[in-house]
Order: structure tokens, then sequence, then C-alpha cells
């Protein structure tokens, strides 16, 4: 075959830097059981944690636990006093105090507290008595809103939302696998190698954004809200539980891909369609972008928002410096 010829080489051929030249009805072939084995692991993956429901619904419970022990103190009128009143083992829906005594009794300075119900005797008569439950043994979630389902079908609808993106999460190994075995063989040898570093750093920055919205921003955000909802007059003792999951679970993708960020413009760097320059002379309108993108993934309070764009706008800024070394160093391979 002539060089430089458009015809397909036989079945079999090796390319040059590539695989086994396929025809168009092999590659469609490839392509569906590249689907098929991908949509199997999926199932999988939501049959799992289809049956470990309870155990799901306990992590994306977390954030709001840990958001019963946080402290927000620059909203007026909020004394965080949150008080939950145990009768033996049951407790009952948390209280908020507007101030940190209850008759004789001294709450302390705990943002929420536990008190004990207690039968007690005097002069003959009985009556009730609050015995304040110290911080070592109140390590439960005190305080903050209860998860409810307001309607029989509810249970069942969430817990089939959790367990797709939990099953997305579990067979995304997988997944990536499969696509990668369909695309590999169409790479050059210099194309798979920037592929492969792209999807490690790709995983990497997916799942530090997935934990930075998990473990740092959604207490605090929940913890805002309610407080916020406090300084209303508005009491928040229970939410709606698909509501939540919901909330958790989208926040967490959102975040996880606006971390992605970097690996797309680099990528853009890498194949000519932006260089340093024109990312320099985006930083402005990249500004907004990112306060837009924080408003839309995040709660609708001001704090969340600021910090998932500055977080997004210190990705941006490690691009366009990433980007800015390429250059310079293509510069001096060039000179040398």
């Amino acid at each position: 075959m002539a060089e430089g010829s458009d015809e397909l080489r036989p079945d079999g051929e090796e390319a040059a830097e590539g695989g086994v030249v396929k025809t168009f009805l092999e590659h469609l072939e490839d392509l569906r059981w590249t689907l098929i084995k991908s949509a199997a692991a999926t199932l999988v993956g939501m049959l799992i944690c289809l049956f470990n429901a309870r155990a799901m619904i306990s992590i994306l419970s977390w954030p709001l636990h840990r958001a019963s022990q946080r402290h927000i103190a620059f909203l007026p009128d909020v004394t965080n006093q949150v008080v939950t009143f145990q009768i033996g083992a049951a407790r009952l829906p948390p209280l908020i105090l507007k101030t940190n005594r209850l008759g004789s009794l001294d709450l302390g300075t705990n943002p929420a507290v536990t008190l004990q119900v207690e039968p007690a005797e005097s002069g003959g008569r009985q009556f009730f008595s609050l015995r304040l439950v110290p911080s070592a043994d109140d390590a439960g979630p005190a305080g903050g809103p209860v998860l409810i389902y307001l309607d029989p079908s509810a249970p069942f609808f969430a817990s089939f939302h959790m367990a797709f993106f939990g099953g997305l999460l579990l067979a995304s190994p997988f997944v990536f696998y499969y696509v990668g075995q369909f695309l590999m063989p169409a790479l050059k040898i210099r194309e798979k190698k920037y592929f492969l570093r792209a999807f490690v750093v790709s995983l990497l920055l997916f799942l530090t954004g997935s934990s930075v919205a998990y473990f740092v921003i959604m207490p605090t955000a929940l913890k805002f809200a309610q407080q916020y909802a406090e300084w209303m007059g508005v009491s928040v003792p229970y939410w709606s539980a698909d509501t939540y999951i919901s909330f958790v679970v989208k926040f967490m993708l959102g975040m996880g891909l606006g971390f992605e960020l970097p690996v797309v413009l680099l990528a853009l760097v890498k194949i000519g369609l932006l260089d340093y320059q024109k990312l320099a002379s985006m930083r402005r309108y990249v500004i907004v972008g990112n306060l837009v993108l924080g408003a839309l993934i995040t709660t609708p309070e001001v704090l969340t928002q600021i910090v998932m764009a500055v977080a997004l706008q210190l990705l941006y800024e490690i691009s366009v410096w990433i980007a800015w070394y390429w250059e310079r160093q293509e510069k001096k391979a060039k000179k040398g």
C-alpha cells in the first residue's frame, strides 16, 4: 500500500503506534460490549448499595450529625443552645433555647446538651427532675434537625436514588477500565501516556472535590442553613430525608466535577486550543463564572458559594501557571 493512502489496512495488521486495525462493524461490536459490561457493573453496584441502604443513610447523615456539633457565632440572636430531653433510652426532638439556663439549672456553654428526665420524690410528692448528661456520655447526634419521610413511597424512591449514584461510584473503576480498553488501541504511544496521566489526575481531583464537600463545606452549610431559619424565627426540628439525600449527593457530585477544571483546561492547552496568554486574559470572566457555578452547586447562602468559588479559582490559577511552565519548557527546548 502506498504511503499516505487512505485505504484501510487488512484486518489484524498492527498500526505503527496504535493497535489492531478493525473494520467499522468490528468497532461497533466492541462498543456494544463495552456498554453491556459497563451497564452490568453499574447494576451490580446498584444492587450492593440497595441492600446496604441503611449503611448509606448513615454515611450521608454524617455531615448533618457533624453540623449539630458546629458553632457559628456570627448570626445575631442565635445562642446555639440546643437541648435534647432523654427519657430512658428514648430521645425527644431537640429544642432551641434562647438562654443557657432552665429554671435553676445551668446548661453551661456547650452548643448541644442533653437533659435526662428522671423521677424524683420529695415530701411524699413525686415529680420529674432534670439532670445534665456529661459531654462524655453525650456522644449521640444531639441537636440539629431530624430526617423524616413524609409519604409512604419516599423511602423507596430515596433508596433507589442512593443506589443509582452509589452504584455509579462503585462501578466507576470498572467502567473506566472498559472504556479504556475500547479507546486505548486507537491511541498512539504518546497519546496513551497522556491519557493515563489525565485519568489518574482526574480521579484524584474528583475524590478531592467530593471529600472537601463532604468533610469541610457541607457540615458548615447545613449548620448555617439551620441557624438562618432560627434567626428568621422558624423552628427546624425536622428535614425531609429525600430532599436532604438529593442535596448531599448532588453537592458532592457537583463539587467533584468542578475540581475537574484543571484537567479540561490543560487538555485544551495540549491540543492547541488554549495557551497561557488566553488563559490569563480569561481570568475576569472565569471569576464571574466560578461565582455563578458556586451559586448553582451549593446551598443558596453566601458562605458556601464563596468557598466553592474560591476553590475553583485556585484550581484555575494552578492551571494557568502550569500552562506558563509548559510554554517556558517548550521555548527552552526550541532554543536548545
